[in-house]
C-alpha cells in the first residue's frame, strides 16, 4: 500500500519566554488516493502539522514523509508535487486579472502553456468564475477571490493538496460547488490525495474517507466517520435550545462528557454528549440556576460532531 503521508513520533515546540509544544509524538498515515480530514479546535496543532507537511516548517523531532520524501532534507522534491490553499487568504495581485493571476501561479510550477490555458478555462467554468476571468482581482468580491485561490491550488494538478478551511465564510451554493469538485477531483485518479481541515463537521462527515481528531498537539482518534461515531459506546446526545446564558459550566455537571454551543436567534443551541441520560435533570437545573430558560430539548442520533465533542470535551470553536 502506498502512503501519501507518513508521520512518526513527530513533535514541534516553539521556544521563547515559554516553551509551547504544538505537536507531541504524532503518528499518522494517509493512504494515496484518500480524502482525509483533520479536525481539531483552535490551537490544537492542525496548522503546525500542515506547515510541516507542506515543507514550511521543520519538526523538532520525529519524521514526516510526503509522497515518499522526507520533509527534512528532501523538500525540493516535495514542493513541485503538492499545493496548499487556506480559506480566507488574500493571495493574488490586485492589478492583475483573475486569469493572469492563475497563469502566473501555473508558471511558477512550470506547467506548459497550452496545458495551463486549458486547465484554467476548465477550472474557471467549474467554479463559476468564467465571467470574472478578465476582471482585475481588486474589483472582485471576497467570495470570488476565495474561489480563485482554490482554483490556484488545483491548476498545478498536484498529487497532494492541503485545503485548510476552503469553504470558510462562503455561501451555501458556492460551498456545495467546492465540495462536489473536491470529491470528483480525488476520485478521478487513484494517485490524488487531499487533506482537508474544516470547522464544518457535516462537511467532514460527507466528504472524508477517514478523519483524525487532534487536540493539544496529540492525535486522539483516527478512522472513518462511521467508525468514530460507533466509538461513542453508550453515550447519548441531546440538543437543547435556550435563551441566552453561559453554557460553559455545564461541562462540570456530573455525567456530561462534552458541551458545544452556537448562537441562534432565540439565544443558544447547546449540544450535549452524556454518558448517563439521568444527568439531563442536573443539566436543566444548571441552566435555570444561571438565568437560562429551556425552549426545546430533544434526544438526537449521534453524529461525527458528537464523537468529536465526546473526545475533546468541547466543540471546534
Amino acid at each position: 500500500m502506498a502512503y501519501a503521508l507518513e508521520v512518526s513520533a513527530l513533535s514541534r515546540a516553539f521556544t521563547g519566554k515559554q516553551t509551547v509544544v504544538a505537536l507531541e509524538n504524532v503518528d499518522l498515515k494517509v493512504k494515496e488516493g484518500e480524502l482525509f480530514g483533520l479536525l481539531g479546535p483552535n490551537g490544537a496543532g492542525k496548522t503546525t502539522l500542515i506547515k510541516i507537511l507542506s515543507t514550511l516548517l521543520l519538526p523538532t523531532s520525529g519524521t514526516a514523509k510526503v509522497l515518499g520524501y522526507d520533509v527534512d532534507g528532501e523538500a525540493s522534491k516535495i514542493r513541485p508535487l503538492i499545493n496548499m490553499v487556506s480559506g480566507g487568504e488574500t493571495s493574488g495581485y490586485g492589478l492583475l486579472t483573475v486569469r493572469e493571476n492563475l497563469w502566473m501561479f501555473s508558471q511558477f510550477y512550470g506547467v506548459p502553456g497550452s496545458v495551463a490555458r486549458e486547465r484554467i478555462d476548465g477550472l474557471l467554468k467549474a467554479f463559476g468564475l468564467e465571467d470574472k476571468a478578465n476582471a482585475k482581482v481588486r474589483t472582485i468580491s471576497t467570495g470570488q477571490r476565495q474561489r480563485m485561490n482554490i482554483i490556484r491550488g488545483f491548476v498545478t494538478d498536484p498529487k497532494l493538496i492541503f485545503l485548510d478551511e476552503p469553504t470558510l465564510g462562503l455561501d451555501v451554493t458556492t460551498s456545495r460547488t467546492i465540495r462536489e469538485y473536491i470529491r470528483d477531483w480525488v476520485r478521478a485518479r487513484d494517485d490524488r490525495t487531499l487533506l482537508l481541515t474544516t470547522h464544518y463537521m457535516r462537511e467532514a462527515e460527507e466528504l472524508c474517507d477517514r478523519v483524525a481528531i487532534i487536540d493539544r498537539g496529540t492525535i486522539l482518534a483516527c478512522g472513518p466517520p462511521a467508525e468514530l461515531k460507533r466509538r461513542m459506546n453508550h453515550a447519548s446526545t441531546f440538543v437543547m435550545d435556550t435563551t441566552s446564558f453561559d453554557p460553559a459550566p455545564l461541562s462540570a455537571v456530573r455525567g456530561v462528557k462534552g458541551v458545544s454551543a452556537d448562537e441562534i436567534e432565540s439565544g443558544k443551541r447547546v449540544r450535549l454528549v452524556l454518558e448517563d441520560e439521568s444527568a439531563i435533570s442536573d443539566v436543566i437545573s444548571a441552566v435555570v440556576s444561571r438565568g437560562g430558560r429551556i425552549v426545546s430539548l430533544n434526544k438526537v442520533e449521534a453524529t461525527l460532531e458528537d464523537a468529536f465533542i465526546e473526545m475533546v470535551g468541547r466543540g471546534l470553536g
